[in-house]
């Protein structure tokens, strides 16, 4: 148990999405399950790391199964199975990280997009090489202000599906090497800014750069719910709206 719970200790402060199954009720009443789950760099499931037993092979594998799926929903809950002829109670309670916006680009659209994220919830995090641009009198209502270059100071981030990420700038020297590094991680949400032939012309840069056509595919551009809206609050509440629904979509289709 000592190991499950150091194991438990240690994803949480990682910040990792991880679900603590405990057995209610039966013959293995107390007993507990940590199980953590490994992304792929494209976003696809990979495999489970489980640490613990239930003491129960058949009970331990339909356990993992309803823990996977309250990690997709992100949802801590209670839950009946039967396992063998036996009724099973459990409660599987979901750690979700916490859900974090990393802004590239500190541009005029990204002041209200701050205010719509941070409204909501969401940790905010505002990067730019620049200076002129990244100054803390225009974001001071962000969680987080980095200067430097979004690539190096994605590097230093615990990318996960709770992270979402947006490139503003229009700088090619900015943008695209935050979008291949955050493509080659779970992040939940990836956008970018630009018109329809502006984004043709950065999926060529991408492919040369090696981004396979299924990582490119889960970039959202043009950027944002087509609201209609062309003023910079306008583009922001967009982004934000295809945010949500993201988000939302992704707990209810699992």
């Amino acid at each position: 148990m000592a190991e499950l719970f150091d194991a438990a200790a240690e994803a949480i402060r990682q910040d990792e999405l991880c679900a603590v199954v405990t057995v209610l009720s039966g013959d293995e009443i107390g007993r507990k399950l940590l199980v953590r789950r490994e992304r792929k760099a494209d976003g696809s499931a990979s495999t489970l790391s489980v640490t613990g037993s239930l003491g129960d092979t058949t009970l331990e594998r339909a356990a993992i199964a309803r823990a996977e799926e309250a990690m997709e929903a992100r949802r801590t809950t209670r839950t009946s199975l039967l396992a063998e002829g036996q009724e099973w109670d459990l409660l599987i309670d979901v750690h979700v990280p916490q859900e974090r916006l990393v802004i590239v680009g500190a541009v005029h659209m990204a002041i209200p997009l701050v205010a719509f994220a941070r409204e909501l919830g969401l940790y905010t995090v505002v990067v730019d090489a620049r200076p002129i641009f990244a100054t803390q009198d225009r974001f001071d209502h962000a969680d987080e202000l980095i200067r430097s270059w979004p690539e190096d100071a994605l590097r230093e981030m615990n990318l996960n599906e709770s992270t979402y990420v947006v490139t503003l700038t229009h700088d090619e020297k900015l943008d695209t090497p935050a979008l291949v590094y955050a493509l080659d991680h779970p992040v939940g949400y990836i956008g970018a800014l630009g018109s329809k032939r502006t984004h043709a012309k950065r999926v060529e840069v991408l492919r040369e750069a090696g981004v396979s056509e299924e990582q490119i595919a889960r970039i959202h551009a043009p950027i944002g719910l087509d609201l209609g809206g062309r003023s910079p609050g306008e583009i922001a509440l967009a982004i934000m709206a295809e945010i949500v629904q993201v988000r939302n979509l992704s707990g209810a289709e699992s």
